[in-house]
């Protein structure tokens, strides 16, 4: 028999309970019989197709297992199972009532040396024990472990891959097939990789960027398309863009990426105001940008041009007369003594 401890009774933790499992037991079965817990089996009609959860079909694929869940209020579909669990748990708790853990590696290690003992137990009405019966009857037919162990994964469905042919996953962006760009992939991710899915394919993968780390790229060469025809947006590009339209338009596309804290992150706004001009001229998208500066917003973006656009105000403007009367420079000046009382 084996035991695993755990705090909770996450997805995450239920797979890694049934890796330590055949990890201890140094091979896996054709055959999973299971409970019914969501972690593992999202559906379980009376009639029709058993719906498993993703992750736990993937695991139990990769040791060459198939999960057969026992019918729902039906224990005598596991019997010997049911009456270990009862044994089992007597054992352990028993043995270690009196004894106090801080951490749960240290309860990992009791509750192990326990099993040890308990697996060792002779039978009482035939010979030998679980641990020998185990060794001589069931061990050599265990199906070999796989070279590398099951890897801990989650899956995050439908996520969207932008315009720059990138999905995001935890602030931060990962390349995907420009084929794929606007449609919507399923996410793979483990300690160590990021997947993406369409469907049952497989499209591209990518090592995870440091945890901490936001609003960084990996990109794969082999996601790009291929020739002169396709070159990723960046800062250079853009301001390059903006210079063919205007000075005006360079200053927004400037004050945009002096508003942000990564110069990524200003890509898609900037974007949005340079786009004005595939339905404006250029012109007028200069001229809203010189207005739109000399207002009082600090960074004008895609929400502030637009209007202008839109209700013609770049033109007014452009009709509007210059002042041409004089202004004082002093304005109108009050001394101190006004403020003390001795001018009216």
């Amino acid at each position: 028999a084996f035991v695993e401890p755990a705090l909770d009774m996450k997805q995450d933790t239920w797979l890694r309970a049934h890796v330590a499992m055949f990890e201890f037991f140094g091979g896996s079965v054709p055959r999973i019989v299971s409970d019914n817990l969501k972690t593992g089996v999202l559906k379980h009609p009376r009639e029709g197709e058993i719906v498993l959860n993703d992750a736990y079909r993937e695991m139990a694929a990769h040791y060459s297992a198939a999960v057969l869940p026992g019918r729902v209020r039906k224990p005598k579909d596991k019997p010997s199972v049911e009456n270990t669990v009862a044994h089992v748990a007597t054992w352990v708790i028993a043995s270690l009532r009196d004894r106090q853990f801080t951490s749960l590696p240290a309860l990992k290690v009791a509750i192990g040396a326990q099993m040890d003992e308990y697996n060792r137990q002779p039978f009482q009405k035939r010979a030998g024990s679980r641990a020998s019966v185990f060794a001589a009857e069931e061990a050599p037919l265990l199906t070999p472990l796989p070279v590398v162990a099951y890897e801990i994964s989650r899956w995050v469905y439908g996520r969207r891959v932008g315009r720059n042919g990138h999905v995001v996953w935890e602030r931060n962006h990962y390349s995907v097939p420009f084929a794929h760009i606007g449609t919507t992939v399923d996410l793979r991710i483990t300690d160590r990789v990021l997947e993406a899915y369409r469907g049952s394919e497989r499209l591209t993968s990518h090592l995870l960027l440091p945890e901490g780390s936001a609003n960084e790229y990996r990109t794969n060469d082999a996601d790009l398309p291929a020739g002169h025809r396709y070159r990723q947006w960046d800062p250079p590009r853009v301001r390059d863009w903006a210079e063919r339209i205007g000075p005006s338009a360079v200053s927004v596309v400037n004050r945009i990426f002096e508003s942000v804290p990564v110069d990524e992150q200003g890509l898609d706004p900037a974007l949005a105001v340079l786009r004005l001009s595939r339905r404006y001229s250029a012109e007028r998208v200069e001229a809203a940008c010189r207005l739109a500066l000399a207002g009082r917003v600090r960074s004008p973006r895609y929400a502030h041009l637009a209007p202008i656009l839109a209700t013609g105000q770049d033109q007014a403007a452009g009709l509007r007369p210059q002042r041409t009367e004089p202004v004082e420079d002093g304005g109108y000046v009050r001394g101190a003594s006004y403020y003390a009382g001795g001018e009216r």
